[in-house]
């Protein structure tokens, strides 16, 4: 009778003395070991569902800013403070409330620089690389809340929906919030209506920026006014902002000027690359731009973008791993058709990307415009190759006009 008192496991029928835990079901027992081999099935039948977020190596700043450059030519300046940003980020999240007498605080990064330049691109690439939830919202949709417009917390909704509305994961993910210079302030005059979609918003991001809990609608705030909200606290969002700031190459301009009195004005002036200002941007000319102290001060880390030059506009065009050539050449490929460029015809492309203005962006516009019969024609053709010339090239830019290539 003994015997049959004693429990056991259900499925390999071992004594409840003979292991090291025994868990109790309805009408049966299952043993740890018999849980762990469970679970070792069903992680390799691929049929556990874990979290796709789940950090299982810590990337070096050195690894993550070498995985930018496969897909980001030049830039190393603001490549190596988003790849520190990022590793501390995650640095923080390891630490989990571990050592409590040193608590790390995050730190926010703004990127500027002109348009074209790849500050959206580089958030897109990094966010290849990371195993937490990553985001991109437009801050040019945001308004006050009871505005025509986006709330602030919709960044948030977007957030949580990458996360599959898992707050834990939210709540240490990362969102780049780009053209952030449209919500500066604009004029430091007083004005009969309100700036709904400027300085208003920027008080709205503060308290995203500083860390607080904040009530998120999950499917937007005003066409669902009934449902649950969902508290998430951003205390371990990381936010990284970018903008073109148009025009601050002025503001930037004044400051230097103030400073270069006296016998080394000259000297001074000499030292000042003027076809690059932005290199010299500091936050106090972003608050002259009309952004307000108080979102300056959440954004620690302040880098530039560089301009590109005629070198680095040739390298985007043919060495990133996702290319705008060898995106046509396999496009053509899946064709069966081997697409190639004459050499000229590339220079030819980032001339016209020089004189247009356009920045890397341009020669997106540029290859479309120069491909697009091509792309029509090929696939229903018989041809094996096709080959495009710089002949080829400018007779398709004069049917386009201009404006239109500006314009795209």
């Amino acid at each position: 009778m003994a015997g049959k008192d004693r429990k056991r496991c259900s499925f390999c029928g071992r004594y409840e003395d003979n292991v090291d835990m025994l868990m109790t079901g309805i009408d049966g027992y299952i043993c740890n070991d018999c849980v762990e081999q469970a679970y070792t099935i069903l992680r390799d039948e691929k049929l556990l569902q874990t979290s796709d977020f789940a950090m299982t190596e810590l990337p070096k700043p050195k690894e993550i800013k070498a995985f930018l450059d496969d897909y980001v030519i030049g830039q190393d300046e603001a490549k190596c403070a988003l790849a520190v940003s990022v590793y501390n980020h995650y640095k923080r999240l390891m630490q989990n409330g571990k050592d409590a007498d040193v608590e790390i605080e995050k730190s926010n990064i703004v990127m500027v620089g002109s348009t074209g330049t790849g500050k959206t691109l580089l958030a897109r690439t990094i966010a290849r690389l990371l195993k937490v939830p990553f985001t991109i919202v437009d801050a040019t949709v945001l308004t006050e809340a009871g505005y025509v417009g986006e709330d602030i917390e919709s960044i948030l909704t977007r957030l949580l929906q990458v996360a599959d509305y898992k707050v834990e994961e939210a709540e240490r993910g990362i969102v780049f919030i780009d053209e952030i210079d449209k919500i500066a302030r604009k004029s430091d005059n007083p004005s009969i209506t309100r700036d709904v979609s400027g300085e208003g918003v920027q008080q709205g991001l503060l308290k995203l920026l500083e860390g607080s809990v904040v009530n998120v609608p999950p499917q937007g705030g005003r066409k669902h006014p009934e449902q649950k909200m969902i508290a998430v606290n951003t205390k371990n969002i990381l936010f990284i902002c970018g903008g073109a700031f148009d025009g601050i190459e002025r503001k930037i301009a004044q400051r230097l000027n103030t400073h270069v009195v006296g016998y080394d004005s000259a000297q001074n002036k000499h030292s000042i690359d003027k076809t690059d200002m932005m290199r010299y941007v500091t936050p106090q000319d972003l608050r002259s731009f009309g952004l307000i102290p108080e979102i300056v001060g959440r954004l620690p880390i302040l880098t530039s973008l560089r301009p590109l030059d005629r070198d680095a506009l040739r390298n985007i065009l043919t060495e990133p791993k996702n290319s705008i050539i060898k995106q046509y050449v396999k496009l053509m490929e899946m064709d069966g058709v081997k697409l190639t460029f004459e050499p000229d015809v590339l220079d030819y492309i980032v001339d016209k990307a020089i004189e247009y203005k356009l920045g890397a962006r341009g020669l997106r516009s540029i290859v479309e415009t120069i491909m697009m019969d091509k792309m029509f024609e090929v696939p229903s053709s018989n041809a094996k190759t096709c080959k495009i010339t710089k002949e080829y090239a400018s007779r398709q830019l004069d049917k386009s006009s201009p404006a239109g290539l500006m314009a795209s």
